[in-house]
């Protein structure tokens, strides 16, 4: 039997209640039909009189109307709904195939002409030729064309073969017809183009949204290109003047190099002008000798008794004469001395540029300082900012012991008799680590035992003496710590000043620190990371990490910077694969 069709306008069919097409219609014994929600809601109201009325003619009914769903009613609305949906659907896509791009017709065999129109029954577009068929057999008539449109199978339902032209709110996703009867008829579905009609009314909004966004990002690009240029220029200037500087004390050092090779020869001159007339006298007198020697010679091998003792009388005072004076030798002058001042200069003078130069970099100007970054929100942006971190010996308690390359700390109650030393806390259960935090840094660590556990960071200036709170992490301006007892308590010092934290299970805790953002947080760190305690402040000096362990208590450092690279490649690789 051929199926009917429905001349009658949708408005006969509309519940006067609500406004819409009927849904799951009832009639009133006035003859009147509404949807059975709005019907029921609307006498519900009126339950206390105990009189009932229509609400479109007024007619009142005692005691209130048994009502029934009408299956003819329910048939007609079902069936103006389905063409209403298609024919809006069919809107939809004749609009959005207007900006489609060319369609090749189906039909064409070879060269694939131009589709001028794709046809919905036959999931086909046809070029001017093949169309022919639609607009001259009656077999075509109940056909429904369009502009022509591509991939026409992926409008159609998968499960039903019908056309997606309902969308189904609570899925987000778009159904067909009889999808959102089977399976979605508890769900808030409406027809394709109402709900794309009620998105566009954002697209305006939102594409503006983007507009400003992207001014905004773009404009913060430039300023950022402008401070890193700026940044460059500085750096560049400042190695000029460092190289300037660093040119004239080579000279000043060349020039000091001058004065003391002119101070040895100056005084190798006077010395040795010294010397030169005692050895010009001590060769005349050699000369001297050497003749009178040369005369005994020969006076001892002449003949004549009278020239022999006439001669030796003249010749004997003058052998008998002493030295004129006496010269003393001393070898062992030595200048190691001078060699040993001058070494010792090298070594202060090399400390004392050290020492400069780290504080030069200190106070040198960063791009941290400059452009503070967003706070990280997942563990592994938490991990890219991991430090190396190792206990100093030196500032350890007696009562704690630091094992595993100085990344444990575990308290008893035995003294370890540890040599003296400035630095060493020596009344309270505390340790700092050797190395200066970074300005942005992440470290974690894991902590338990029978007594507290505190973590803290510290200025190093804190003071290591005595009982008293000025040497006590968190009861000072100098020291924050966050403590985790043995019943998973927790709560928060600084400068003795107490905050009393929700229960803190988690063992493993990670600690994040932005000083240029003044920004400390505590979080605890299983299968995601949760925040703990976050205190934003003003940090004037570098900070060092510390532990203060309770008795039968430890700490344990247990994520340096090579193993959070490798947590973050296995993220990432994690990541990338599930993409």
């Amino acid at each position: 039997m051929a199926e009917a069709s429905i001349s009658v306008a949708q408005d006969h069919f509309t519940c006067s209640i609500c406004l819409n097409l009927l849904k799951e219609p009832v009639t009133t014994p006035c003859g009147h039909s509404f949807c059975m929600v709005c019907i029921n809601g609307f006498w519900d109201e009126l339950d206390q009189k105990k009189s009932y009325s229509c609400p479109q003619c007024r007619e009142r009914f005692t005691p209130r109307p048994v009502l029934r769903k009408s299956n003819v009613l329910t048939e007609i609305t079902d069936q103006l709904q389905k063409t209403d949906q298609q024919t809006s659907f069919v809107q939809t896509l004749d609009f959005i195939s207007q900006e489609s791009q060319d369609v090749e017709c189906d039909s064409c065999i070879g060269v694939k002409e131009k589709a001028v129109k794709s046809c919905l029954t036959c999931l086909a577009s046809y070029c001017h030729t093949h169309l022919q068929p639609h607009h001259e057999s009656p077999a075509f008539k109940k056909h429904t064309l369009i502009s022509a449109l591509s991939n026409l199978q992926e409008k159609m339902c998968a499960q039903h073969n019908k056309l997606l032209d309902v969308f189904c709110r609570k899925d987000q996703r778009v159904i067909c017809y009889q999808c959102s009867v089977d399976k979605h008829s508890d769900h808030d579905t409406v027809p394709m183009q109402d709900e794309w009609m009620e998105k566009k009314k954002y697209f305006e909004d939102l594409q503006l949204q983007y507009q400003n966004s992207l001014k905004s990002r773009e404009k913060k690009l430039l300023e950022l290109k402008d401070v890193t240029e700026a940044y460059k220029r500085s750096v560049q200037e400042a190695m000029k003047d460092s190289e300037k500087i660093f040119a004239e004390l080579l000279v000043s050092i060349e020039k000091r190099q001058s004065e003391v090779a002119e101070k040895f020869r100056a005084q190798e001159k006077a010395e040795l002008a010294q010397t030169a007339g005692v050895q010009k006298q001590l060769e005349q007198e050699i000369a001297d000798m050497k003749k009178r020697q040369t005369e005994l010679e020969k006076l001892s091998q002449t003949n004549g008794y009278i020239h022999f003792l006439q001669r030796f009388h003249f010749l004997s005072p003058k052998l008998q004469t002493p030295d004129a004076f006496k010269v003393t030798f001393n070898q062992q002058w030595s200048f190691e001395n001078f060699k040993k001042s001058i070494l010792q200069l090298k070594e202060e003078v090399e400390d004392f540029c050290k020492e400069k130069v780290e504080k030069v970099s200190e106070n040198a100007v960063t791009l941290d300082q400059i452009i503070i970054m967003p706070e990280p929100e997942t563990r592994e942006e938490f991990l890219k900012y991991s430090s190396q971190l190792s206990l100093d010996p030196n500032t350890a308690n007696n009562f704690l012991e630091l094992s595993n390359d100085n990344t444990h700390v575990k308290c008893g109650k035995n003294s370890h008799g540890y040599p003296d030393h400035p630095e060493r806390f020596t009344e309270w259960q505390q340790v700092l680590c050797k190395q200066k935090l970074p300005l942005r840094s992440y470290w974690e660590l894991e902590v338990d035992g029978d007594t507290g556990v505190s973590i803290a960071v510290s200025y190093k200036a804190i003071s290591r003496k005595g009982a008293k709170n000025v040497s006590r992490f968190g009861h000072n301006a100098q020291s924050w710590r966050l403590v985790r007892y043995n019943n998973k308590k927790a709560c928060f010092w600084h400068n003795d000043i107490n905050v009393e934290l929700s229960d803190l299970k988690s063992k493993r805790i990670g600690v994040y620190l932005d000083q240029m953002a003044g920004t400390l947080a505590y979080y605890s760190v299983s299968d995601k990371i949760k925040l703990i305690y976050k205190v934003t402040t003003a940090f004037t000096q570098p900070l060092y990490a510390g532990f203060g362990i309770g008795t039968n208590s430890f700490a344990n450092i247990c994520l340096q910077p090579s193993a959070a690279r490798a947590a973050v490649a296995a993220a990432e690789s994690c990541s990338k694969m599930k993409k």
